[in-house]
């Protein structure tokens, strides 16, 4: 089985291609990012103009020593901060409006995805991952556009602007100030590189830690069985401390970048000051003009420390677009071709008046099949199944068993060879088309949260409430339900952690039975629960079945004594075929499997 590898998410420095499909989900909201653009010129603007007034004030106020026009001064003073803050007001505004339209956009991108892509995306991809991408990386996306949008703006236009302003004001001293920018560009170039490696390296560590949170809660009863808190600790432990490595030194890189920053910031500062305070004194210029120059340049490295700042987190959200963009992004292996599209539909988007009745016909074709990682399972396997028949497959773990049923569910196709279905290669038809006409009972029944009614009703959302009621009933569900207080709405909790797994089995089994699939597939559906429960799952999988296509996966034999037709499998091969009557005859692997079987239940008594 093909494993997943986080680190073919992070190999590139910065890649454009990734930035553009994140900012194609912006299109939605270009009025929005329009606004916040605006908004981030005008401020950049109104910080610009915001010395030059002061410059009135000192020139022709305070040295002239005439008040007279004080009033004015202080009534332009006043309306400018109005502007000002309303300009504030907006951008916050509009710039929240974007962030959290667009992390909703990526969520309902991505969630979207993982409805489309088959089994075997979910096989070999961590479910940490995939909670990585849908939580925290989306979030750190959206916070980043919005916020970043602005901050690029205004500090790439307050550069411009600045550079422009002094350059007219006093060319000589604006030279002075502009002399330290290929020192701030070489070591925004060197720390850049830095802080993107580290922060790559904290993405991938949190996807681990996320999986490791995941396993841990999901197995902390085994934990506990098994005594494994400490080796479990200390796994941890080694993952957070990583984590903590990693952190520190993009800190650090950090920590050191904007000090440098100020660090030349206060020696261009103390360039102007010595030489503009050399032409105030020589009466070249005034003072109000080198107030002008000592607040621009910090002004100047204002915007250079916030684009710095911004690049550093576009460093660290690259490593997120990557990976939001690799799920959403991400080529499923199993896809209908556009013309079965056109016709049947999607999944999320069926065409249900175009699906032909499924009768149950299942012919496997001169079927070989490997997984993408992995040794051949099957190899010139044929088989022919009639509409209502019911086939038990038997043998050893690896023998196949789960790897056949796999592809007629298409959760995997073929390497080679065609599975028709009614006489047609399944192919032709849609994903949805086969999945709407398939029942699927695992060997540990999976219940969401909520009601049991709204779990019995996912298999027919459009069934009543008598429906689900006779539904129940004939799978002997019906009579433990109403022993619950709130019976049909007795919440399940969390995978249904309130019923036993019997209970679960015989609602997992009304779920199948009310969606009336004219295929059904037993994965194992007794092995977990005790002989009394295994009695009526019994009779539910024997009224389950009736007039149905049928593929049940026996780990007890004693249930599929009544199968039309028993595969022994062995290294993905057929090496024997029959009734129960006629294998038991044969005395051959069969027969020793069942009679061992029947021994050890013997003995367990």
């Amino acid at each position: 089985m093909q494993q997943f590898e986080e680190e073919t998410y992070t190999k590139k420095e910065f890649d454009t291609k990734t930035w553009k499909r994140i900012f194609s989900f912006m299109k939605p909201l270009r009025r929005y990012a329009i606004i916040v653009v605006l908004c981030g010129v005008f401020l950049a603007v109104a910080d610009l103009a915001y010395p030059l007034i002061n410059r009135y004030g000192i020139d022709y106020i305070i040295e002239n020593e005439d008040l007279s026009m004080l009033p004015y001064f202080i009534g332009v003073y006043v309306l400018f901060m109005a502007a000002m803050g309303t300009l504030v007001f907006t951008f916050i505004y509009f710039a929240e409006k974007v962030q959290n339209h667009l992390a909703y956009a990526i969520r309902q991108k991505a969630f979207k995805k993982l409805q489309e892509l088959p089994f075997s995306y979910y096989d070999r991809t961590p479910a940490g991952w995939i909670m990585a991408r849908m939580t925290s990386d989306s979030r750190q996306l959206s916070d980043m556009i919005s916020w970043g949008l602005i901050d690029i703006t205004w500090g790439g236009l307050m550069m411009i602007g600045l550079a422009v302003v002094m350059l007219v004001l006093n060319w000589q001293l604006a030279l002075i100030v502009l002399s330290v920018l290929p020192i701030l560009v070489y070591l925004s170039l060197y720390f850049r590189r830095k802080i993107l490696k580290a922060f790559r390296n904290i993405r991938k560590q949190n996807s681990k830690i996320t999986g490791a949170f995941n396993e841990g809660i999901g197995g902390a009863k085994t934990t506990k069985t098994l005594v494994l808190e400490e080796s479990n600790y200390q796994d941890f432990d080694r993952l957070t401390s990583r984590m903590k490595k990693h952190s520190i030194r993009a800190a650090m890189f950090a920590g050191l970048y904007f000090p440098t920053i100020l660090f030349i910031a206060a020696i261009a500062t103390a360039l102007v000051f010595y030489y503009g305070g050399l032409d105030v004194r020589d009466q070249v210029i005034q003072v109000g003009l080198l107030y002008v120059f000592v607040s621009y340049v910090g002004q100047f490295f204002d915007p250079i420390m916030q684009l710095a700042n911004t690049i550093a987190h576009f460093q660290q959200a690259q490593a997120s677009a990557e990976r939001v963009v690799g799920l959403i992004d991400a080529d499923p292996d199993i896809k209908d071709t556009p013309e079965v599209v056109e016709r049947y539909g999607t999944i999320l988007e069926p065409k249900k008046e175009n699906w032909e009745p499924l009768h149950g016909d299942v012919t496997f074709e001169n079927i070989s099949f490997k997984y993408k990682k992995g040794e051949r399972v099957l190899d010139n396997f044929n088989l022919q199944v009639k509409a209502g028949e019911s086939v038990a497959l038997v043998g050893h773990t690896g023998a196949g068993k789960s790897t056949i049923v796999n592809l007629i569910c298409r959760f995997y196709e073929p390497t080679q060879g065609r599975i028709l279905i009614d006489g047609k290669d399944y192919k032709e038809r849609s994903l949805s088309w086969l999945h709407g006409h398939l029942g699927y009972v695992l060997q540990s029944p999976h219940l969401f949260s909520g009601t049991i009614r709204e779990n019995i009703r996912y298999g027919n959302l459009e069934a009543s409430e008598a429906e689900i009621i006779e539904a129940a009933k004939l799978v002997g569900a019906h009579e433990f339900i109403e022993s619950f207080a709130e019976g049909y709405d007795t919440e399940v909790q969390e995978g249904g952690s309130r019923l036993s797994v019997g209970q679960k089995q015989l609602i997992s089994f009304a779920r199948a039975l009310i969606k009336d699939p004219a295929i059904l597939i037993l994965d194992e559906a007794t092995s977990s629960v005790d002989t009394a429960t295994e009695q009526k799952i019994q009779k539910a999988i024997e009224v389950i079945m009736r007039g149905r296509t049928s593929f049940v996966i026996a780990h007890r034999l004693s249930t599929i004594v009544n199968a039309d037709k028993i595969l022994v499998l062995e290294h993905g091969k057929i090496i024997e075929a029959g009734s129960h009557e006629e294998l038991l005859n044969n005395r051959a692997h069969y027969y020793q499997l069942y009679t061992n079987q029947f021994k050890e239940t013997a003995l367990s008594h």
